[in-house]
């Protein structure tokens, strides 16, 4: 059994040590998606469709993995994503992500319902900060918002659009699990009147692209669309000002029996036509993940069920860790493809291909329910 975050040699390892350490509820509430887990597990599997081109003799030793986001340079193509819920797994919340992805040299996204406060998360770390934006009021409270956001000295705004209404999350409901029922939420405190948590059907849902026009209106800041999963969604969002389109699913926990991200990603890049960046998240684990995700047209990925993980694991350190196996990783991907920057990467380093029938001798002892692998993406043993 693993017990030092020094002695991660791996991501599944991390991934365990995880889920020993957290309440039944929470690991769940980490893992679960909405209903049957059909876009959950599609965000998984659809990766598996995908093979890497190897390319010989390109003197692609020592690869360089960074990159450039927003004018920002990032050391490797990797963000924090915005986790609402992040205080259930580090007592310093969105501030100790903040440190972890400082100390790798990459961005971070901070929620609305995060802790601490989006002023404290900024004066305690360096890295470029970006603010995910839920609509809690009307646009007095947006506006108000938009000022303070500006205020604390973030580098933009990331606009949720993909959940209007709460998904189902049934691994919640069977643990009588409620998170939206708990306090501290300390972005939403001083704001116009109208800006309870609970008016996510009288605002959040109720968005329309005459919206997002006005919030363009009001803010200089480089303005991101989050939720983004059709192209003629992306070709709307370019057309209304955006700077950088997100393509996610909430991690598959909003609607079920939806694409994966991954299957979607080829044609908001080719829509977008390279008049903006496109992001992605949901599901993502791997070095491997993020090259396919690099190949297809995205600037960068975003990760949030391992970064849960990893400050579950082992606080700032076992995220540090966490960043520093994916970077290994892909580091390790692109000299073996024959890439020796992340601007080499390109449709040329994959293919489509056949996925291949389950492990049946994962790695170590015997394995674990099913369930844990088909969630985590990690092959589970005890």
């Amino acid at each position: 059994m693993v017990n030092n975050d020094d002695d991660w040699l791996t991501i599944p390892e991390i991934v365990r040590a995880a889920h020993a350490r957290l309440a039944t509820n929470i690991w769940d509430y980490s893992c679960g998606g909405a209903e049957s887990e059909t876009t959950l597990r599609r965000n998984r599997s659809s990766f598996d469709s995908m093979a890497f081109r190897t390319r010989i003799l390109r003197g692609a030793a020592r690869p360089d993995t960074s990159t450039t986001f927003l004018g920002f340079r990032l050391s490797l193509p990797i963000m924090l994503a915005p986790v609402g819920s992040i205080i259930h797994f580090d007592p310093d919340g969105a501030l100790a992500c903040a440190h972890a992805a400082e100390l790798a040299e990459t961005g971070t996204f901070v929620g609305t319902l995060s802790s601490p406060s989006m002023e404290e998360v900024r004066a305690g770390a360096q890295g470029p900060l970006f603010f995910q934006l839920y609509v809690r009021g009307g646009r007095d409270w947006i506006e108000a918002m938009v000022r303070r956001v500006e205020r604390a000295g973030y580098s933009a705004i990331c606009l949720t659009a993909d959940s209007g209404a709460y998904g189902r999350r049934e691994r919640d409901l069977h643990n009588r699990f409620f998170p939206r029922e708990r306090g501290g939420r300390p972005n939403l405190e001083g704001l116009p009147a109208g800006s309870d948590g609970r008016a996510r059907e009288d605002h959040q849902a109720a968005l329309t692209w005459e919206d997002l026009a006005w919030l363009r209106s009001i803010t200089g800041l480089p303005l991101i669309l989050k939720g983004v999963m059709s192209p003629e969604d992306a070709e709307l969002a370019v057309e209304h000002g955006v700077d950088v389109v997100y393509v996610s699913n909430h991690g598959g926990r909003q609607l079920d029996h939806g694409p994966g991200t991954i299957e979607v990603l080829p044609e908001i890049v080719q829509a977008v036509r390279g008049r903006v960046d496109v992001i992605v998240d949901s599901g993502f684990m791997r070095g491997t993940d993020v090259v396919k995700a690099l190949a297809l047209g995205a600037r960068a990925v975003l990760i949030g069920k391992l970064m849960t993980w990893g400050l579950a694991a082992g606080g700032e350190r076992g995220l540090q860790r966490a960043i520093e196996l994916l970077r290994t990783e892909m580091a390790i991907v692109m000299t073996n493809i024959g890439v020796k920057t992340v601007a080499d990467i390109d449709g040329s380093c994959v293919r489509p291909s056949v996925p291949p029938a389950p492990n049946p001798w994962p790695v170590g002892a015997r394995p674990e329910p099913a369930a844990f692998e088909a969630t985590t993406g990690i092959s589970a043993v005890v």
